[in-house]
């Protein structure tokens, strides 16, 4: 296992980063076979785990606690807040009264005193971000967490955090954790060159596309009844139109790695440790047979020919997919901040 500087943090982590999203209720429910999937991941060099207090309303927080008992000082732990926590109001977002409680439920779920990337999981337009930020400089000096960085933060926002820091005069986000798969390369063309002008590191999540370059799924025998399929079945679903460019890649990928002599999985992950940028890869199992396939193919490296040969199946920044469905901006859901009134829509 290789290891990367996290960003200018100092911090060493492993190219392949353990994710929790589906140790709990949401996937693997067996709180045994999740330490053992933990503890696998371990004893093959992983040193970096990231988990978020809202996977399965906190049961991956509490799970991941459990499984380090007696080895949290080996490892890099992160985690996240934003999503609602509970019923009521004020129990989600990234004001200052939210993250410092939150911060206290997950060191507790945890079982640790510090948290060593602490992630604001999206971002909140009802909180200024200088408010978020000298929050989280003041869990700093509190010895509550040793960084902070955001995820799937869109690039013109990195840019307003980075200057609104510099205003303030508090530390900056170190990281962003941004979607980056064979087909959602769309941060290549402003998230990953921001990252690196800045010196951030950047934690890459669903390099299968939710389950799309698994290699279990095939046109024309999708089963839209189980497993993510039937969970979204509108990305899945080979009858509807805007998948059709998914499909094709996802043909042609799939000869690829056959040529390669890889799985489609294999290839899907090693594409995005080709990317300077990238720090480390977010494989997140379910179960440890699917561990073992993402670790078996950890020392695949691919070579500039095959990378040309992806590039000529989906372009460099072009994404066949919206890859966050979980947040969109306001600009784009509140009808008017894009209409001027009526009265005024007229040019004379």
């Amino acid at each position: 296992m290789r290891y990367r500087a996290l960003g200018r943090t100092g911090i060493e982590v492993s190219a392949y980063c353990l994710g929790t999203m589906m140790l709990g209720s949401v996937g693997n429910p067996d709180h045994d076979d999740c330490a053992r999937i933990i503890g696998h991941a371990l004893d093959h060099g992983v040193n970096f785990i990231d988990t978020a207090d809202m996977y399965s309303a906190g049961e991956s927080e509490t799970i991941v606690g459990k499984a380090l008992h007696g080895r949290r000082d080996d490892v890099i732990l992160a985690t996240k807040v934003h999503f609602p926590m509970g019923e009521g109001r004020n129990r989600g977002g990234n004001s200052r009264r939210w993250i410092l409680t939150a911060v206290d439920d997950s060191l507790r779920r945890l079982n640790t005193d510090w948290i060593d990337l602490y992630q604001i999981h999206r971002p909140d337009h009802t909180t200024d971000i200088e408010e978020t930020l000298a929050t989280l400089g003041d869990l700093v000096r509190a010895g509550k967490i040793r960084a902070y960085g955001c995820s799937t933060f869109p690039a013109e926002e990195l840019v307003e955090a980075h200057h609104a820091a510099q205003r303030r005069a508090v530390s900056r986000f170190r990281t962003e954790q941004p979607p980056y798969s064979l087909l959602a390369r769309g941060i290549e063309a402003d998230i990953l060159p921001v990252a690196q002008r800045y010196g951030m590191g950047v934690l890459v999540w669903s390099p299968l596309a939710s389950g799309f370059l698994s290699g279990r799924i095939h046109r024309d025998t999708v089963d839209l009844t189980t497993g993510r399929a039937a969970l979204t079945p509108h990305r899945f679903d080979p009858a509807i139109p805007a998948n059709a460019a998914k499909y094709d890649a996802l043909e042609q990928l799939t000869a690829l790695a056959d040529e390669l002599g890889c799985t489609l999985p294999e290839l899907a992950v090693a594409f995005t440790q080709a990317h300077p940028a990238v720090t480390s890869t977010i494989i997140g199992p379910r179960t440890l047979a699917h561990l073992d396939t993402a670790l078996k193919g950890a020392a695949l490296a691919l070579d500039d020919a095959t990378l040309d040969r992806i590039d000529e199946i989906v372009p460099p920044g072009v994404n066949l997919y919206r890859p966050d469905g979980a947040w969109r901006a306001p600009s784009l859901t509140d009808s008017t901040l894009r209409r001027r009134p009526p009265s005024a829509r007229a040019a004379a």
